[in-house]
């Protein structure tokens, strides 16, 4: 990989690991529904001048925009508005990677042996080390949330595997068409006074929530995007990893969030299954690739 190619996967982590800042700051700030809402408000209007109608996908599409989108940033939002250890959620966050791989054995019939099944158990025998932890006990609701929104997660991977081919850019402002009148009815309903204060929002919480739509949406997936289109998945996969600890050690500096003995061996479990499985799950999808005749 080129040393450009690889400081552009590094600095896509530290944005992405970042983020849980600029979603606490803007949850905090404008409320949970209005905050998602204004974040897709955002990316929608940069992705607006790549639009275009998918003949034979529109109805894939806003599947995908309801269930990985509205669905998704609400479970999302809600969790970062209920609970204040942003390490915790960052951590049961990675259950998107087992759920996924659980719904491809279920649904595309992929094949999966003893080290990813002990991998699966390992990612959630350390959320559940975790969530006995007395320290955090009242942020449950709060981890559940991220855990449900990891499935609604895991369940848009699969859809956007169909969508193949389809540009990123296409597919977020798509997503923010789908998703943007149902975040607007449910923000009407529970979060009125939220709405009618989005004029006097303070300028730090439109920057938080453009890092939000921007950098990390668009320009982290973007980016990604780009990369897996250039380089075997068992390459770029692993270099993602830092992400979930460049979070912990961010929602440590800003907020001071505690860390148990609890926590550290739920934390580590977890993320050892995450990255065996990311790491094989990888390699098992470049093998399968058909080899280009020479």
């Amino acid at each position: 990989m080129k040393p450009l190619h690889l400081a552009m996967i590094l600095a896509i982590d530290i944005v992405w690991g970042f983020n849980v800042v600029a979603v606490k700051e803007g949850v905090t700030s404008a409320g949970p529904l209005v905050a998602v809402l204004l974040r897709y408000v955002v990316a929608t209007l940069v992705c607006l001048p790549f639009l275009r109608w998918l003949p034979g996908r529109m109805g894939l599409i806003i599947l995908t925009g309801l269930i990985a989108g509205a669905l998704f940033m609400s479970l999302g939002g809600l969790s970062f508005a209920l609970a204040n250890n942003l390490s915790a959620l960052s951590i049961v966050g990675q259950l998107g990677v087992p759920f996924s791989l659980i719904l491809a054995v279920i649904f595309m019939k992929e094949e999966i042996r003893w080290p990813r099944i002990t991998a699966v158990a390992l990612c959630f025998a350390g959320v559940v080390v975790m969530g006995f932890d007395p320290a955090i006990a009242h942020e449950r609701l709060g981890i559940a949330l991220t855990a449900a929104a990891s499935l609604c997660w895991a369940v848009g991977n699969l859809l956007f595997r169909r969508l193949a081919g389809v540009p990123v850019l296409v597919i977020h402002g798509w997503l923010g068409l789908v998703s943007i009148p149902v975040l607007l009815a449910l923000a009407w309903q529970f979060e009125p006074q939220g709405l009618a204060a989005i004029p006097s929002l303070p300028l730090s919480t439109w920057g938080w929530v453009a890092y939000s739509g921007i950098m990390s949406s668009i320009i982290g997936h973007g980016g990604m995007t780009w990369l897996f289109q250039r380089y075997p998945v068992a390459v770029v996969s692993p270099l993602t990893l830092p992400t979930p600890l460049i979070s912990v050690l961010v929602a440590i500096a800003v907020y001071e969030t505690p860390i148990t003995g609890q926590m550290l061996v739920g934390g580590a479990l977890t993320l050892v299954g995450v990255a065996i499985i990311t790491i094989r799950t990888a390699r098992r999808r470049d093998s399968d690739m058909p080899v280009e005749p020479t």
